[in-house]
């Protein structure tokens, strides 16, 4: 079958196989998707500045005119010459799936097929005809790995003549993943903001790179977490102002429960302390969101960490039934459990 695994695309890309005519590259981010679909284009032997022998398309163009992509493969350039045929925003549209076919079946000497497409299940039209044709190529691209946003990291602070601490590059992985073009336009801010300073630190993390939203999710958890309504208030105010839904905040905050209950049985059990407990399991959690942590799992008990949770499932499948007034659903059940931290905060 002529598909490559997610951790192969880079290297077929840097060397790519002359038999292959026609090349998938799909994947949910499309960040990354573009990124690898320009580097394979340099690769091809085509000049990209001519616009007699690069043509691009997006699915609109086959939308009006369902016979041209076919059409513009099977073209002789005008003054000879390889030629690239382009198309992104592809899904499982029929004349997509028809010239990988025809390319497959039938490989033109000259011309080169590039599709970019979004997240493509198994078995799909497209992503089946790239996989099984003889003259087609499949690559998969995912959202980065820790390993990868480490190594993007590198390469775009290193090209800027930066270093970076320790604490600063953690917080920085964090802020980073599930859209390449968006986390390089990301370091590349950073590295512009610490043009001259020789080292990022973790305050320009936080003054350039934090992501708003999560961070505005996380700062509305950690106050229900430590009762603080104030801060509850402030946070969620913050990310309506964002125009980020509230119902974010109720799931990550059930999230963070579910990880409490699971600290809490630890202790109980006398398997743990709380603050190994809070060591062990918490490995993911940022270091400045570990003192809110480690205040709920010493103040809930299990029976109300389980009480919580329910009350926060049963919000989260009223919010969705109800989505005109899911926002108001969804503070609601946020300030009751503030309130349930404050009471246990006083104990």
């Amino acid at each position: 079958m002529a598909h490559r695994k997610a951790h192969e695309v880079d290297n077929f890309i840097r060397r790519p196989d002359p038999q292959f005519r026609a090349l998938l590259i799909y994947g949910p981010d499309r960040g990354l998707v573009s990124e690898r679909a320009t580097a394979l284009s340099k690769q091809v032997n085509v000049d990209l500045t001519d616009d007699f022998n690069v043509i691009k398309l997006d699915t609109a163009d086959i939308k009006d005119d369902p016979a041209r992509l076919l059409d513009e493969v099977n073209a002789i350039g005008l003054f000879g010459g390889d030629r690239l045929v382009w198309l992104r925003g592809a899904g499982n549209e029929k004349p997509v799936v028809d010239a990988v076919k025809s390319v497959s079946e039938d490989p033109p000497q000259d011309t080169i097929l590039i599709i970019e497409a979004g997240d493509l299940k198994k078995g799909s039209a497209l992503r089946k005809a790239a996989e099984t044709g003889k003259s087609a190529m499949a690559l998969p691209c995912y959202g980065d790995d820790n390993r990868n946003i480490h190594a993007l990291i590198d390469e775009e602070l290193q090209a800027a003549g930066l270093k970076i601490t320790s604490d600063a590059r953690r917080m920085l992985a964090e802020n980073l993943g599930g859209d390449r073009l968006a986390s390089r336009g990301e370091l590349r801010k950073l590295a512009l903001y610490c043009h001259g300073a020789g080292q990022v630190t973790e305050d320009d993390v936080l003054s350039i790179t934090g992501d708003a939203s999560a961070l505005s999710v996380d700062e509305a958890v950690d106050s229900v977490l430590k009762g603080d309504l104030a801060g509850l208030d402030h946070a969620l105010t913050r990310i309506i102002a964002s125009k980020i839904q509230i119902f974010l905040v109720l799931q990550a905050c059930l999230r963070q429960f579910q990880l409490i209950d699971l600290m809490r049985g630890q202790v109980e059990t006398g398997k743990k302390s709380v603050s190994q407990a809070v060591s062990e399991q918490g490995r993911r959690i940022h270091f400045r969101r570990k003192p809110a942590l480690e205040i709920a799992v010493r103040h809930w008990n299990g029976r109300a960490v389980r009480d919580v949770l329910s009350h926060l499932h049963g919000a989260i499948l009223e919010a969705r039934r109800q989505p005109a007034i899911g926002d108001s659903i969804s503070r609601q059940a946020l300030l009751a459990v503030a309130l349930r931290s404050a009471r246990f905060a006083k104990r």
